[in-house]
């Protein structure tokens, strides 16, 4: 006899409580295997999925995609030791595996619709139906067109990413009223698009009714208080990632007193050597590994910015470790892989795991762990355009370089006027963990090693 398992949204970790499903991965009557993933949510931290620990029949699912669900609250349930549709009984024994993102090694199994016997039909009861879960469609009244009626009998709506559904959410679009044009009706980003600027197009004003030139027109009448109808303006809510940053930057404002410090560095010679070293062969290094790696060089020698402060024991907590951050920015908003033991990896090392994590951000895969735990952060906002910027302390570290674009510039080079690739460096810092003189040495080291890449000799 088969038993029905409740499986419950997990503990997430890292201080998470909550997250947003995203997209369900499974329906009821599917047959599910053990710790197949059922359901991609969204936390404040990353886009995961989540696999179920038990084996056998979707009997219900919990909440519809876009829904913010707390830890702790009903997923889905599923009937373990259920014949499924070729009579083999389905796992009974979970494997007790409920951390996001993870799973076994094997591959999960095919799944199968178990299509329920339907009951003959019966007169209508005078009590109150019971509650169904939020899985189970509603009638489709009779004036729907057949493509709508479908979309609604048959949720999800299928979209060709989840940052599609995610743009059409936070409009206020409804995606079953959309036709998609991929596919077999696929709704692609150009279909929520043009629904948008449908909207958002002004409507024509209804043309006045003919008067005849003996019929007087009556004036207007003036709006109440002789004002203008008020402008009309969007609300967008602060969850998951841009939730999550605006709270740490406002965290960071509160609590830790910054200051910024800047110089002009002549970065000719750091792009000729990148050139030389990428004319070699192998893997091609990028700009920002070369960054990384004199970043590191430097902590080694000013370690006092590599820290953080504990404020409850009124203590500086000097790491030993380089866990390197670096701003990215993607379709989800801007986020923070964390690159760990920097200090230990060369540029090749490096540039691999800025080419890992910066693919994993833009896929929105970045599991928490590989978002949290910096110790330093690099922010190369030179690829936005800009010369330079005064950035926001990423809470709690106690520093952060920033890294403008490179151009051609006047310079005095070797008491002669030159045109060098120049790039202006800051430094925010906090300065409970310094004081001017350590910031700056910090960051006239860092201009040396970019103006004379030949200083990392002496730690290489």
């Amino acid at each position: 006899m088969a038993q029905v398992l409740e499986f419950k949204l997990p503990d997430l970790g890292e201080g998470l409580t909550e997250a947003e499903i995203v997209r369900w991965l499974v329906q009821v009557g599917d047959v599910v295997a053990v710790d197949q993933p059922v359901v991609e949510v969204e936390t404040a931290k990353a886009m995961v999925e989540v696999p179920c620990p038990y084996g056998g029949v979707v009997t219900a699912r919990f909440g519809e995609e876009g829904t913010e669900l707390p830890v702790g609250a009903p997923l889905i349930t599923v009937a373990v030791g259920a014949p499924a549709s070729g009579g083999a009984a389905a796992p009974t024994e979970g494997s007790g595996n409920v951390l996001v993102g993870y799973g076994t090694s094997e591959a999960p199994a095919r799944r199968r619709r178990v299509r329920p016997v339907q009951p003959p039909p019966t007169a209508p009861a005078t009590t109150a139906a019971p509650a169904v879960p939020a899985d189970v469609p509603a009638a489709v009244p009779a004036d729907v067109p057949a493509a709508v009626a479908h979309k609604a009998a048959d949720s999800p709506v299928p979209v060709i990413s989840p940052l599609v559904r995610r743009l059409a959410r936070e409009n206020g679009l409804d995606l079953r009223q959309l036709a998609g044009s991929g596919p077999e009706g696929l709704i692609l980003r150009g279909d929520v698009e043009h629904a948008l600027r449908a909207a958002a197009a002004p409507q024509p004003a209804p043309q006045p009714a003919p008067v005849s030139p003996a019929t007087p027109t009556p004036a207007a009448a003036p709006a109440p208080g002789g004002s203008a109808p008020a402008a009309s303006a969007h609300r967008l809510p602060l969850k998951g990632v841009r939730g999550a940053v605006a709270d740490k930057l406002s965290r960071s404002r509160r609590e830790i007193p910054d200051a910024t410090c800047w110089v002009d560095a002549d970065a000719t010679e750091l792009m000729r050597a990148r050139a030389a070293m990428n004319a070699a062969g192998g893997s091609k290094i990028s700009l920002l590994a070369l960054l990384a790696r004199i970043c590191t060089a430097a902590l080694a020698r000013f370690p006092e910015l590599n820290s953080s402060v504990d404020v409850a024991a009124r203590e500086v907590v000097r790491f030993d470790h380089v866990h390197l951050g670096f701003a990215a920015q993607t379709e989800r908003g801007l986020v923070v892989p964390v690159v760990r033991d920097a200090h230990g990896l060369d540029a090749e090392g490096l540039n691999a795991e800025f080419a890992r994590l910066t693919e994993a951000a833009r896929d929105g895969h970045l599991t928490p762990g590989e978002l949290t735990g910096g110790t330093f952060t690099l922010n190369n906002y030179g690829v936005f355009g800009v010369d330079g910027s005064t950035p926001i302390i990423n809470h709690p570290e106690a520093a952060m370089l920033g890294v403008g674009r490179i151009v051609p510039k006047p310079w005095v080079h070797e008491n002669e006027l030159a045109v060098r690739q120049v790039v202006q460096l800051s430094l925010t810092f906090d300065h409970r963990v310094c004081d001017g003189g350590t910031a700056g040495g910090f960051l006239r080291y860092v201009a040396d090693c970019v103006e004379q890449p030949a200083v990392l000799l002496r730690t290489l």
